[in-house]
């Protein structure tokens, strides 16, 4: 039997976005911060991974066994005095995401390119497998 979600609901909507303060869609957004693309171009991926509020230096990226992994973290914290140094308000934000992706085992770190520019992380790394190099015949000189 097929049930409706309380969060598809109009009253509950509403509810949430004035209890919350925000609407429902952008805790929908909040809780996917790596929306991804992956595109295959010339025998190459190409993937873009959203990275809001995140800078270049909060972005790791690891290789382990096919998989590539992006996580990401940041701090944040805001404090506001009045005249006399007493605090009047204070904030304080952590943020960390992660997700994994699998490439291939086939990849080494040196195969994949990364850049990190305006929010958006963008990797590029081959599709396929390399095919060994036909070894060459080698002739060994008789004396």
């Amino acid at each position: 039997m097929y049930a409706p979600s309380i969060f598809e609901d109009r009253f509950m909507n509403n509810f949430l976005d004035d209890f919350f303060g925000k609407p429902v869609s952008a805790l929908n957004r909040m809780a996917n911060p790596m929306r991804t693309d992956i595109m295959e171009k010339d025998g190459n991926y190409y993937m873009s991974i959203d990275m809001p509020g995140y800078k270049k230096e909060d972005l790791k990226a690891e290789l382990k066994d096919g998989y590539l992994t992006i996580s990401a973290g940041s701090r944040e914290e805001k404090e506001e005095k009045d005249e006399t140094g007493k605090l009047i308000y204070r904030e304080r934000h952590t943020g960390e995401c992660r997700r994994s992706y699998f490439v291939g085992k086939h990849l080494n770190e040196n195969d994949i390119k990364a850049s990190f520019e305006n929010g958006v992380l963008k990797l590029e790394f081959p599709s396929e497998e390399k095919k060994p190099a036909e070894e060459q015949k080698k002739v060994i000189a008789i004396q």
